[in-house]
């Protein structure tokens, strides 16, 4: 979490105002682990999860792919040093427009759920390679993702049927399990559904050869998690029992789990409170909340460690809060927070774990706060 080299830049460079740290050694020991977890598997870095281009550089030079959402992501990973093959287009909603950019760029490797997105991708992207997503359900993950994104697996058969017979390459599936995912089992049930979409275009002639297992790789937040190697074996269990001996091409998306650890937030304490004589909860509010940073609090899906100076004393619950004049602006409330009774006000706070979904989260110009500042050493 706060490694010594974000303590001493932190204690040296004194960075007026909330700024998360990210330290690239952290970044650098989550992908080897990646690597030695999943050493038959592509990783494509999710770059929506922390595109700050030192990180980018780095996961570039260690030889990791990229999963982007946009044109703008696809340039930042070309600008880090990526080449074309090394990166996907992952996001299932784009542009005709987009598209086309993307593949004037030399981007060959698109998402899609529907029938619509495979027409536009052979407007725009003749000859390429598609993989399907499918729908799954996201139990166990702490941060599920809705049924926004992917089909299910009947629907995905006709999909990369329609792809092939309009000359794209139909390549394979994809699936996320969630983010923050903490059942080792998650992956089992969808390679389940990933198999039986190759086993009925097999039927056809049509023969896939990857499987996108995406993301879901979670980072260590206040309860412990499983580790890389963990995960790993549970992938690979779960790809023998479905696909035997003839275990497809697969590509790993992790986004929080490269980068989550690698950061913190040092934060201060604006105003410490009450909303009555008789009220046994104390309200504490920083300087970021949801609309600086840290949205994924929304519903408390997320609660990140937080280190005080005071940590060893008693404590009590308290509502943890934002300081934007928006009432959303509540970081936990439904399930206050333990925090030390000696906490005070100008105290600060290191918020752990926030190396991902942070920076890109944070609101533009809300209440006139900037953006959430970044260091990355």
């Amino acid at each position: 979490m706060a490694t010594q080299r974000i303590l001493d830049f932190l204690a040296n460079r004194r960075p007026n105002g909330p700024c998360l740290v990210v330290d690239l050694d952290v970044v650098r020991e989550n992908y080897q682990a990646f690597e030695k977890a999943l050493p038959d598997s592509r990783i494509f870095y999710a770059v929506k999860a922390n595109p700050a281009p030192e990180i980018l550089r780095l996961l570039a030079s260690l030889g990791s792919s990229f999963d982007t959402a946009s044109v703008a992501e696809i340039e930042m990973a070309l600008d880090a040093g990526a080449t074309a093959e090394r990166v996907s287009f992952g996001n299932t909603i784009k542009k005709e427009r987009d598209v086309a950019r993307a593949y004037d760029l030399g981007i060959r490797l698109f998402a899609v759920d529907c029938i619509e997105e495979v027409e536009k991708i052979a407007r725009a992207a003749p000859g390429s390679r598609v993989f399907c997503r499918v729908l799954t359900d996201g139990e166990g993950a702490e941060w599920p993702l809705s049924r926004k994104f992917g089909c299910v697996p009947a629907m995905a058969v006709d999909v990369l049927r329609h792809a092939q017979a309009l000359g794209l390459d139909a390549y394979g599936v994809s699936f996320h399990v969630g983010s923050q995912q903490t059942d080792l089992s998650a992956w089992d049930r969808a390679l389940a559904d990933a198999s039986r979409v190759f086993a009925a275009l097999a039927e056809e002639g049509i023969t896939l050869r990857m499987v996108n297992m995406g993301g879901g790789f979670p980072t260590r937040y206040l309860r412990d998690v499983p580790a890389a190697q963990a995960y790993g074996q549970a992938i690979f269990s779960a790809l023998r029992a479905h696909f035997g001996n003839r275990i497809p091409e697969t590509i790993v998306e992790p986004g929080r789990g490269m980068v989550g650890n690698a950061g913190v937030i040092k934060s201060e304490v604006v105003l410490i409170s009450k909303k009555s004589d008789n009220d046994n909860v104390r309200w504490v509010y920083l300087d970021i909340g949801k609309f600086g940073g840290l949205a994924e609090t929304m519903d408390e899906a997320i609660r990140y460690p937080i280190v005080t100076p005071h940590d060893g004393g008693a404590t009590e619950p308290c509502v943890l809060a934002g300081p934007t004049c928006d009432s959303a602006d509540v970081l936990y409330e439904k399930t206050p927070y333990p925090l030390p009774l000696s906490l005070t006000i100008g105290d600060e706070v290191l918020i752990e774990g926030t190396g991902a979904y942070t920076t890109t989260y944070a609101s533009v110009a809300f209440n006139g706060f900037e953006p959430l500042r970044s260091y990355v050493i």
